[in-house]
């Protein structure tokens, strides 16, 4: 699960982490008494979307007065902001964050995630603060230090001071870098979250290191820890068929072509889309039911996958262990009577009740085509498509 910068703000300064002070708004008016309230010289105004790049992109602006930070307000809210990590369409904004100016005399990079071939948390630094983290690994991937931490111990001190030295630190800056690197493993840590990266981290002139920005996304499986953290969900920034399908535990993720798909099994689901594309068309989504999914699961997957206007035909493909086909050829069969089902549909099933899921969809009085294997069921649904697109 993703956050906004000014919530992930919010979450590191529990943690005793240094960040500059901000209003978030919903109205220019907002933005301009905000920047009255802050006082300083200049602001920053901030696109709060869920997406990196938003200063390229036009995102995040600086202005140096009131009536300037509220016309920056009033062109970005209501817009949707296109960045490198968005589609064509971007991400609505919804607010602005109104941030303090702060005397930037360095920028810094750092973050901390999992390192999956090692099995440990890493912490991730570079003197290249404000630019991609890609870009450097790719073009000068000697000015990134990494540091592996033994989950027993976690960061310790004397790792932190490393890191503070690989940046070029001196002095008093090494003393507030340890604690802030200290305290920001912890905010980590103890979120459970799955990324944490503050670029640009700043030295400021008075040699204080401030995260001048923030971005942090959490384990969806832990958050039943965090509720406090679950309430900062915004589904204004995700697909909205996504949204629908988490409501009813569903993994769904939209694509961008014309088969819709439902299957059970993630590694089940990804054959099936490689086999979509190897005869030649692609798939509209990712859809997993998983292995216990009830009729009504069923019914709600089959509408999501139907909402999406680019569907041409949808491939059921499902194997039935603890899921009985029985009860997906119900749902498939509830599901298609209640949308009034206008595109082709293809069914494989196999396990479980496998006639007698088939009996029900035989019996259904639907233009319902069977399919005994898989590649017979992406073959005929490919067919389908490609015979309605023709007509």
């Amino acid at each position: 699960m993703n956050i906004h910068e000014y919530q992930a703000k919010a979450v590191l300064k529990k943690f005793g982490v240094a960040v500059p002070e901000g209003v978030i708004c919903q109205t220019a008016e907002e933005a301009e008494a905000a920047t009255k309230q802050l006082g300083t010289a200049v602001v920053a105004v901030k696109a709060q979307v869920h997406a990196g790049g938003r200063g390229k992109a036009g995102g995040v602006k600086i202005c140096k007065s009131a009536e300037e930070a509220k016309a920056t307000a009033a062109s970005l809210l209501g817009t949707n902001l296109v960045t490198h990590q968005t589609d064509a369409n971007g991400q609505p904004i919804n607010r602005v964050y109104v941030e303090a100016g702060t005397d930037i005399a360095q920028e810094l990079y750092v973050s901390m995630l999992l390192d999956r071939a090692s099995s440990k948390n890493i912490v991730m630094a570079s003197t290249e603060g404000g630019m991609d983290i890609e870009e450097v690994a790719e073009k000068t991937p000697e000015k990134i230090t990494t540091i592996s931490v033994d989950p027993l111990t976690g960061l310790m001190p004397y790792q932190a001071r490393q890191l503070a030295f690989s940046l070029g630190l001196k002095g008093e800056q090494i003393k507030h870098a340890t604690k802030f690197f200290l305290n920001l493993y912890k905010a980590y840590i103890d979120t459970d979250a799955a990324m944490l990266e503050i670029n640009p981290l700043v030295v400021t002139g008075d040699d204080q290191i401030v995260a001048l920005d923030g971005k942090m996304n959490f384990d969806s499986n832990a958050l039943f820890r965090h509720p406090d953290i679950a309430e900062l969900d915004d589904p204004t920034q995700q697909d909205s068929r996504e949204v629908e399908a988490a409501k009813w535990d569903l993994n769904y993720i939209a694509l961008d072509g014309e088969i819709g798909c439902m299957v059970n099994g993630a590694g089940l689901a990804m054959a099936t889309m490689d086999i979509i594309k190897h005869f030649g068309s692609s798939p509209a989504n990712f859809l997993d039911v998983g292995g216990s999914a009830t009729e009504e699961r069923v019914t709600a997957a089959f509408k999501i996958i139907l909402s999406d206007p680019q569907v041409k035909g949808i491939l059921v493909n499902i194997f039935g262990g603890i899921m009985k086909c029985d009860v997906i050829a119900n749902g498939v069969v509830a599901a298609a009577k209640e949308v009034q089902l206008s595109v082709p549909l293809v069914v494989r099933l196999e396990g479980t009740n496998v006639q007698l899921g088939k009996d029900i969809m035989a019996k259904s009085g639907l233009p319902i085509t069977s399919a005994d294997t898989l590649a017979e069921a992406a073959q005929a649904i490919v067919n389908e498509v490609n015979k309605s697109k023709a007509a």
